[in-house]
């Protein structure tokens, strides 16, 4: 039965099959227009096989990728020294948190949460100091390697590149542009890293970006644009200076492969983490992985990876504010990117500034159905109470945008939905084995009175 909702001038057709999906569609709609915090299954996923048979991306594009990063250690290490340890690999800590499980269970909050708790410490990567150190940074390199073979400084995907902080190179990147438009995180990678190699880098602002990241970017020689408009306007109007100029490269978060498959690597890494953490993942020991969704990139790129490399033992769950939930919208009135937060009268702006986003990616949201467990949304006053509760328990901070994705282990025992999809995925006799996964994206470059500041904040 088909039903419309009209939004603005936009006519949604839902085609559906019975009442009361029909029914439960029309809440759905509703709650997310009134700014209700929702769980949304994702009926759109696919076994694994299935999901992986239709994808036009591979398994050898998420090694290519991580080939690609491994070349370009031995320079990372020598532009970062923060990275020394590591040989230049850029990569975050899994740790286990068994005091934020137990606040989070006690009588108080009653998350009733099974099994085990860990935080992937994506806010601790170097360089950028959040998930988007991943897919910015990589594509930085990659573009970088593309036109460093082309232009002769290095003679091949063998040589040695550190070649590439010669002054004969750093004399040629200068003569070229990197730009991008962000909310904040994805500027710090782009601009920090492209400033480093020698581009003249360019990093388009949103009014959401915090004024200290952009404080930052400048000390480190980026030169910052901003805007009085959101996320959307500051990716338009960078994408369109870049294209008029032959020598400047647009990092595009709303349509990049590169950035996905640069977030994908983290996947193959943390499955290595959790068999040196003696962590099973089958099926009788199932994963739950909540990460925090803006545009979609990072989120995206790091499900794929993950069912690429667990399979239907992994289960997916992205989080966004109920303010900003593009994601959850796109996907739901199946006009992805073609519909934003605000054509429903939604005001797109959160205290997550990383998340606050009124489209979604051009391709993450259609992409990734087939492997997508559910979107989770979450009041803007829950991030705060779950960053003092992590702070609290176990001396880790997180941004508010980070914090977003505690709200997914919370919801267990909290949502009809929640329990629904363990009955209906045979999962029920399991969740005492299980592992959850809180990916924690940034934090760690909040300087310490702005820190202070969120930790006491009250909304």
């Amino acid at each position: 039965m088909p039903r419309y909702f009209n939004v603005k001038k936009e006519v949604i057709i839902m085609e559906l099959d019975s009442l009361s999906s029909l029914e439960k569609r029309e809440i759905l709609f509703t709650d997310i227009k009134n700014a209700i915090e929702v769980e949304w299954i994702n009926t759109f996923k696919l076994p694994n096989d299935d999901a992986v048979t239709r994808s036009v991306l591979t398994m050898s594009d998420i090694d290519s990728a991580e080939a690609r990063l491994r070349r370009f250690a031995p320079l990372i290490k020598m532009l970062f020294p923060e990275t020394i340890d590591a040989k230049g690999i850029i990569e975050s800590p899994l740790v286990e948190v068994p005091d934020l499980k137990k606040a989070l269970n006690s009588e108080k909050i009653g998350a009733n949460l099974s099994g085990r708790l860990y935080v992937k410490l994506d806010s601790e990567l170097p360089i950028a100091g959040s998930v988007k150190a991943r897919g910015g940074i990589y594509e930085v390199l990659k573009h970088t390697e593309e036109i460093a073979v082309k232009s002769g400084i290095i003679d091949s995907y063998e040589d040695d590149y550190c070649k590439l902080a010669s002054p004969a190179a750093r004399a040629f990147f200068a003569t070229q542009k990197i730009q991008t438009g962000s909310t904040g995180n994805l500027g710090l990678s782009i601009g920090i890293t492209g400033a480093a190699i020698g581009y003249e880098a360019i990093v388009h602002m949103s009014a959401e970006a915090a004024q200290w990241k952009k404080e930052l970017l400048r000390r480190n020689g980026v030169n910052v644009v901003e805007y009085d408009s959101d996320y959307t306007e500051a990716v338009a109007n960078g994408r369109a200076e870049s294209a008029n100029d032959p020598n400047s490269y647009f990092v595009d978060d709303e349509n990049s492969t590169d950035l996905f498959l640069g977030y994908a690597v983290a996947a193959k890494r943390l499955k290595k983490q959790l068999r040196q953490q003696e962590v099973t993942v089958d099926k009788n020991h199932p994963l739950f992985v909540y990460i925090p969704c803006g545009v979609g990139g990072a989120p995206g790129g790091i499900t794929f990876g993950l069912r690429q490399f667990l399979g239907d033992d992994v289960h997916c769950f992205f989080v966004e504010p109920t303010q900003s939930p593009c994601m959850l919208l796109g996907i739901v009135t199946g006009l992805y990117n073609n519909i934003s937060v605000q054509d429903i009268g939604l005001s797109g702006k959160t205290y997550a500034d990383g998340l606050a986003v009124g489209r979604p990616s051009v391709f993450v949201g259609d992409f990734i159905k087939p492997f997508l467990s559910g979107i989770i949304t979450v009041k803007d006053k829950r991030l705060f109470e779950y960053m003092r509760l992590l702070w609290n328990t176990e001396k880790i901070f997180a941004e508010p945008s980070a914090c977003a994705a505690v709200h997914g282990a919370y919801c267990w025992n909290h949502s009809e939905e929640m329990q629904n999809y363990i009955y209906d995925n045979h999962l029920n006799r399991h969740m005492e084995n299980a592992t959850h996964i809180i990916w924690a994206t940034g934090g760690s470059l909040v300087p310490d009175k702005i820190r202070q500041e969120m930790l006491e904040k009250k909304v």
